[in-house]
């Protein structure tokens, strides 16, 4: 990791805060039944925008899927008059669908992810039997972010930091003096990501959170999840970078890497996988598009059997 990325994206903060740099509108929507916050952010003058992380709702007792959530982010920005630029991914998620293709036909903007989701492809597409017809080159996405990467949403500046450990292709987006993290780090009361998907690692992730948390306290934190720590009754998705370097359970400041990766590691032993990972690594590999229908016009999700 080019530490020069983060001091970029530490600048952009910095300004936006300061008042140099238009600072970016947010509107978070969240969707209980998977736990996910999506985010609208927008720049206040020119009213482009990027859609980040948007959920596709799916029934897994029927099979069904619908645009609830999604519909709610649509009315949004139709209300707002704003054009959306981006479509961002932080990764491809295991606990729910991405509305991102359903959005986009409604709405445009560049579907993008990080660019190590060819790696993603390569371990699902074997563990989901895909065949030769799935690309694993990322060549479903419109654009594939490497770390550093800079972009525009209207006058504000973004920057693209590749944060891997839950999963090889985590992206943060450092927008303003906001951040969209994805699943690198929980509010403060809850923690972190977990690390034991294939291709993740506790000591890498120790690293990115650590990248993360060198940028300026002040920076607005936006998460992709929240589950209510014990004690709190209400969800929440919005933090700073100085509240997690205080306060977080897991790697405050004063935890080394070798505390967090044991703890990490113990953790992650204890649970479940996520309820939805089968189809939504399934669809989110391929850019949130639905398998093709078989013969017979239907479309299937593969559950292979003992594998995960």
């Amino acid at each position: 990791m080019n530490d020069v990325h983060i001091a970029h994206a530490t600048k952009l903060v910095r300004e936006t805060h300061e008042g140099a740099l238009p600072r970016p509108v947010v509107k978070s929507f969240f969707d209980e039944p998977t736990y996910t916050a999506s985010h609208v952010v927008y720049d206040p003058k020119t009213r482009e925008a990027a859609i980040i992380d948007s959920v596709l709702n799916y029934d897994p007792a029927s099979g069904r899927t619908s645009c609830e959530s999604a519909q709610a982010v649509l009315d949004f920005i139709k209300n707002e008059n704003l054009t959306i630029v981006w479509q961002l991914e932080t990764h491809a998620h295991a606990d729910h669908l991405s509305a991102a293709p359903w959005l986009q036909e409604q709405l445009g903007g560049k579907l993008a992810i990080g660019a190590e989701i060819t790696r993603v492809q390569e371990v699902f597409g074997k563990i989901f039997n895909a065949g030769t017809r799935f690309a694993r080159d990322g060549s479903q996405f419109d654009h594939l972010f490497r770390d550093g990467d800079r972009f525009m949403i209207g006058e504000i500046e973004a920057v693209a930091l590749h944060v891997p450990g839950h999963t090889p292709a985590d992206m943060a987006f450092v927008i303003g003096d906001a951040a969209f993290i994805g699943d690198t780090l929980f509010m403060p009361d809850f923690g972190t990501a977990r690390a034991d998907f294939p291709g993740g690692d506790a000591r890498q992730l120790y690293r990115s959170i650590r990248r993360l948390l060198s940028l300026p306290s002040e920076t607005r934190l936006f998460l992709c999840h929240d589950y209510k720590a014990p004690g709190r009754d209400f969800y929440a998705w919005e933090t700073t970078i100085g509240a997690q370097r205080e306060s977080n359970l897991h790697v405050h400041d004063g935890v080394s890497e070798d505390e967090f990766v044991e703890m990490r590691t113990k953790r992650d032993a204890t649970l479940s996988l996520p309820n939805l990972i089968m189809p939504s690594v399934q669809i989110n590999m391929r850019g949130g598009r639905l398998p093709e229908p078989e013969e017979n016009g239907t479309r299937y999700i593969k559950i292979p059997l003992d594998t995960l």
